[in-house]
């Protein structure tokens, strides 16, 4: 907008000087003296029209500065604004929870403690905590089954759609048959909660709000759905803020399906597989992996 201006008005001073120039280009039968009074006196007509003209430019510039500056401060305070109400949500997402949620997740975290303390090796020969994924999840799965839980490994697998690529996620759950018209309940634990949510390119308002998820995420699904949409959310606006692509394993319908498709529930000691739909878990038969 300023570059225009200052190129309008240099065309208006422009063409002043023009037609002054071309008016006294013709006076040859005029006497020298009263051309120059005239001259003189157009010329401080004309510099009086230019130094307006010029006013003029310097009071649309500054205009333009001064709204520029509004509309970038406006935006950063919708920014701030909008990082703020994302740690709030998240912040109350996290610390709403039932008996059940407290339960699991101090018998998870028990579990945890008690292999990394034993330095438990896994029938692979590898430290269990540390870098076998596969058996640390049965053991912990096992470890919640000794302490009264219905728990269970899950394998969920999608397919690909136009807008979502195809993947598979292995996790725990624990289903509870409750009193309440609700019946079952089912709480998911996932023992990478936030490195699933890391990115690599992320801003520092992405990163302040991933550092306050949970290593250890436990809890019920409607908690979850809350969870991923926040932050699937905060990943798209994080990278528009950078002005670069967001892939679509990082938007909310992939990250959903990791956790909430349907999957294949595996017992660690009964060995028995079935699969939960979202609404009940049918026997499909003996799992030899378990």
């Amino acid at each position: 907008m300023a570059g225009r201006v200052t190129k309008t008005m240099a065309a208006r001073r422009n063409s002043l000087r023009n037609s002054l120039e071309f008016r006294y280009s013709d006076q040859g039968s005029t006497s020298s003296t009263d051309v120059e009074l005239e001259f003189l006196n157009d010329e401080l007509l004309l510099t009086e029209e230019i130094n307006s003209v010029d006013c003029l430019h310097n009071e649309l510039v500054n205009d333009e500065t001064d709204d520029e500056g509004r509309e970038n401060n406006g935006s950063v305070e919708e920014d701030k604004s909008y990082w703020e109400n994302q740690h709030q949500l998240l912040q109350n997402t996290l610390y709403r929870t039932s008996s059940l949620e407290s339960g699991i997740r101090n018998a998870t975290k028990e579990a945890l403690r008690e292999i990394q303390s034993a330095e438990t090796v896994c029938a692979c020969g590898r430290p269990m905590a540390a870098s076998c994924r596969n058996c640390l999840i049965r053991e912990i799965s096992g470890r919640l089954q000794i302490a009264g839980y219905n728990s269970a490994i899950c394998k969920s697998k999608w397919r690909s759609s136009p807008d979502s690529p195809s993947g598979e996620h292995t996790f725990l759950d624990v289903i509870e048959n409750t009193r309440s018209k609700k019946g079952e309940m089912r709480v998911i634990i996932e023992l990478n909660f936030k490195a699933e949510f890391e990115m690599a390119r992320a801003n520092e308002e992405y990163n302040r709000l991933v550092q306050r998820l949970p290593e250890v995420f436990v809890g019920k699904i409607e908690r979850l759905q809350g969870l991923i949409k926040i932050l699937c959310m905060a990943a798209k606006k994080c990278m528009k803020e950078k002005k670069m692509h967001l892939g679509p394993w990082r938007k909310q319908k992939y990250m959903q399906a990791k956790w909430l498709s349907a999957c294949e529930r595996t017992s660690s000691t009964s060995l028995l597989s079935t699969t939960y739909s979202g609404r009940t878990a049918k026997a499909k038969g003996i799992n030899a992996h378990s």
